[in-house]
């Protein structure tokens, strides 16, 4: 049936979609149940659904650091690694005014770079921080919401990421050199939060916290220092070429929870099944996602989109820069209504042809596409992490978004800094290799 009462099997497809979508099921699942529906009305095997699944799942090692990632900033909730890293912070950036704030930005930077997602970043350590900058009135809660909101972004930009992690499995992009590609990225987020922060405190008279004694400081580093080592043995691992950023994985699961157990003894029998389990209904809905995503590209490829898109771009002419500044426009759109995997997954494959055709680097572009998705997060009126945030400080959603839209501006700032001075994103890969 090459048009079903009318309409092309790829239109139905789309409508199926929103339509499963709207009646409340799953985004992975809508993928799924539509591209069956399309495979049948177009007259296509329907067992074609799951043979892209499971060659998808199989011959892709590199998603299976997907769920150790996940589970690694699982036992550092669980364990007292937060704790510890907050008391560092606090004696290391608290002094200053709008201390609390700068414990929030430079916690999140460092918790990012053991967790990998902007979600267990914002459940980690930011309960944790909206409560200390609360205590006593020194900070509104839509303040606190909002900065623990917008640090969160660094989550999946520093490594290691697990949004990069995908991005690798589409475009067939190294993960080494995109995790590599994100740490100037995510300090130069730190920066402009801090500053913004600083700012703020500054115009509000935000309250400066008293001074922790030097000589605190290096027993606060001691006791900090097993979970500051992380990203460490991480990184080194895979930039030393003795782990692949899959078995890095494992070891940061292992790592944290050696560290848990033996040295921080803040893991129980109960607390470690939670966590298993929370680690499993994580994945699975990913997992959900991911192969609902793959068979619905092979729909898309079927159909030959991406090549539609590339050849309608083609009638405009644009550079480079009006190709990524479409691209950004685009995805902060789309960042406001959809959820950011689902954008990824479905979106971004359309995408990247063009991008190569015009000589854009994978690397770089793979950076900004993952920016602007995260920016996506905090971004009304559906940005995930806004939501989160709300429920945590039970604040209403009104006071948290006009706190967080100063925040959203100077992400934007330093994504256009990205996207247009590349040496930003691809400094970093060079030195360790990258040829581009």
């Amino acid at each position: 049936m090459s048009a079903f009462l009318g309409l092309s099997p790829f239109t139905w497809c789309v409508l199926a979609i929103l339509g499963f979508s709207f009646f409340g099921l799953p985004i992975g699942l809508s993928m799924l149940g539509a591209s069956v529906f399309y495979l049948l009305i177009s007259g296509q095997d329907v067992g074609i659904a799951a043979e892209q699944i499971l060659n998808g799942l199989t011959n892709s090692y590199t998603l299976l650091a997907i769920p150790l990632f996940i589970l690694a900033s699982e036992l550092m909730n669980l364990g007292s690694l937060s704790d510890k890293l907050l008391s560092w912070c606090n004696a290391l950036v608290g002094r200053f005014r709008g201390g609390m704030g700068h414990v929030n930005v430079v916690s999140s930077l460092i918790f990012s770079g053991m967790s990998g997602s902007a979600v267990a970043d914002v459940v980690g350590v930011g309960k944790l921080t909206m409560d200390m900058m609360t205590k006593d009135g020194r900070y509104t809660k839509a303040y606190a919401g909002a900065i623990t909101a917008a640090t969160a972004v660094i989550g999946p930009i520093i490594p290691p990421s697990i949004p990069l992690v995908l991005y690798a499995l589409i475009s067939d992009t190294s993960i080494g050199y995109l995790f590599a590609a994100g740490v100037v990225p995510g300090l130069v987020m730190t920066v402009v939060m801090m500053g913004l922060n600083a700012y703020l405190a500054h115009k509000r008279n935000f309250p400066v916290e008293p001074a922790i004694p030097m000589r605190e400081f290096l027993p606060l580093t001691v006791k900090a220092m097993p979970a500051l080592m992380m990203p460490v043995v991480l990184l080194g691992g895979i930039y030393s070429g003795i782990m692949t950023p899959t078995e890095a994985a494992a070891v940061a699961a292992l790592y944290t929870l050696v560290i848990s157990v033996v040295l921080y003894r803040s893991v129980t029998p109960s607390g470690m099944y939670n966590s298993l389990l929370n680690s499993g209904r994580q994945m699975t809905t990913i997992g959900l996602l991911i192969a609902g995503a793959m068979v619905f590209n092979y729909v898309v490829a079927k159909e030959e989109i991406p090549k539609d898109v590339q050849t309608w771009l083609a009638g405009f002419q644009l550079s480079k820069d009006g190709f990524l500044l479409l691209v950004n426009i685009t995805l902060l759109i789309l960042g406001c209504l959809l959820e950011g995997g689902t954008i990824l997954l479905v979106i971004v494959p359309i995408f990247i042809p063009a991008a190569q055709a015009l000589g854009i680097d994978m690397v770089h572009f793979g950076l900004v596409v993952t920016i602007n998705l995260m920016i996506g997060l905090i971004t009304p009126p559906y940005g995930l992490l806004l939501f989160i945030v709300a429920s945590m400080s039970k604040q209403p959603l009104g006071p948290l978004i006009k706190e967080t839209l100063p925040w959203v501006f100077v992400l934007v700032a330093a994504l256009m800094v990205m996207t247009y001075v590349p040496e930003t994103v691809l400094w970093l890969p060079k030195l360790l290799g990258y040829k581009g």
